[in-house]
């Protein structure tokens, strides 16, 4: 029996559709009529999609994250990629493989924010633990605002095994850690795997062991340490930033 999930919200269920990734059906709130869900009706009569009025009621009872703006899209479980997907994507002369490791993270909220900020830049996959850390929800979903239509995930049962296997593969794997050089003064241009460590523990102590070297923010005020899924986003944009700088390959340009 297939199993379905949800995606709520607006920009969700408008990327998803632009995705061309299966959808089985779509509910509207009745009389929703303003212009962005007349949109999303409009490319899903295109695409053939199902679309079916019901009682704004009906969606709040059926809201995972009570945020539904509306809308909402039923697919199929979410089919998460694996590692050797990632590893075998297709090389970009212009572009070095970028992937992003998630040590133990607990918060849909920062699984989605990352994936948001992953897609922005230009990351290739987001690689996740099988355990004890948050896999993709209906609320992952929703703050990702789409962005789980384009980035792949891969769950795999041993983070420090697939660390081993990225460096195999030629990555660079960096860590994100405060015992690390400042990230504006190392060489971020190769081929990089960026780990996240979990909220408040950060990362494990052999997942640490396992990086080839460790990156820090500059922390200048009281605080010692940023939300996960802004550390992650500032660190990311740091290796687009030294990859456009350089000139190689800018998708800026």
């Amino acid at each position: 029996m297939t199993e379905y999930d949800w995606i709520e919200g607006r920009q969700p269920v408008l990327e998803l559709l632009r995705s061309g990734q299966p959808i089985n059906k779509l509910l509207l709130v009745k009389g929703g009529r303003d212009r962005p869900l007349q949109q999303i009706v409009q490319l899903a009569k295109q695409r053939g999609v199902v679309v079916q009025e019901v009682d704004r009621r009906y969606l709040d009872k059926l809201s995972a994250t009570g945020r539904h703006q509306g809308v909402a899209a039923q697919i199929a479980g979410v089919e998460y990629a694996e590692l050797d997907d990632l590893l075998a994507g297709a090389p970009d002369p212009d572009w070095a493989p970028f992937l992003v490791v998630l040590d133990g993270l607990q918060d849909p909220h920062n699984l989605g924010s990352l994936l948001r900020s992953a897609e922005a830049a230009r990351v290739g996959g987001v690689i996740i633990p099988k355990r004890r850390a948050v896999g993709v929800t209906p609320v992952v979903a929703k703050v990702s605002a789409g962005a789980l239509s384009y980035v792949p995930v891969a769950r795999v049962a041993n983070i420090p095994r697939a660390i081993d296997e990225l460096k195999a593969a030629g990555f660079w794997v960096v860590g994100a850690d405060m015992d690390g050089e400042l990230c504006y003064e190392q060489d971020l241009t190769g081929p990089i795997a960026l780990v996240i460590g979990a909220e408040g523990e950060g990362l494990s102590r052999l997942v640490k062991e396992k990086c080839d070297f460790l990156t820090r923010i500059p922390m200048l005020g009281q605080i010692s340490s940023l939300n996960a899924g802004v550390a992650g986003a500032l660190l990311m944009f740091e290796v687009v930033r030294q990859r456009t700088q350089k000139g190689g390959g800018s998708p800026l340009a």
